[in-house]
């Protein structure tokens, strides 16, 4: 009975709630983004300046990649499951993709133009809405780091 009730304990204690899931069904929780720059970028397929920012975002996505941003993306049409997997690779996404939208936890409008990118700061705020489509050195420069050349 013993043996029982700790190993019951060990599973139950590395359980974390989990606040969303990404595109590809893994867990997501926002303590995990604490302490990191987030940058959330809104899109759809019918966007073309969507289109001409994802090779940016994706781009940026690998430059900081284990650093201290986090770029993600969520789908304008609410777009779930599978068949916002396909999309995600006809489009050539390389960056994270949510499943849920985030604007509640953070507090901001759901954008009325896309392609638009929220900038979250290390302690959760927002300090920067970007519309239209970006590069990298515009996103890299809100956070305060250079893009390569």
């Amino acid at each position: 009975m013993t043996r029982v009730v700790i190993i019951l304990l060990v599973a139950l204690g590395g359980c974390q709630p989990v606040d969303f899931r990404y595109a590809d069904g893994g867990p997501g929780r926002y303590s995990d983004w604490r302490g990191r720059w987030v940058v959330i970028n809104y899109w759809a397929e019918w966007c073309a300046p969507c289109r001409y920012e994802i090779p940016q975002l994706n781009a940026l996505h690998r430059t900081e990649a284990g650093r201290d941003a986090l770029i993600i993306g969520v789908n304008f049409d609410g777009i779930e499951g599978e068949p916002l997997r396909q999309l995600m690779q006809r489009m050539g996404i390389e960056f994270p993709v949510m499943s849920n939208d985030p604007r509640s936890r953070f507090g901001y409008d759901l954008p009325a133009v896309l392609p638009t990118t929220v900038v979250i700061d290390p302690r959760g705020s927002v300090v920067a809405t970007l519309v239209g489509p970006q590069t990298e050195a515009s996103i890299a420069a809100v956070l305060g780091v250079s893009a390569p050349l």
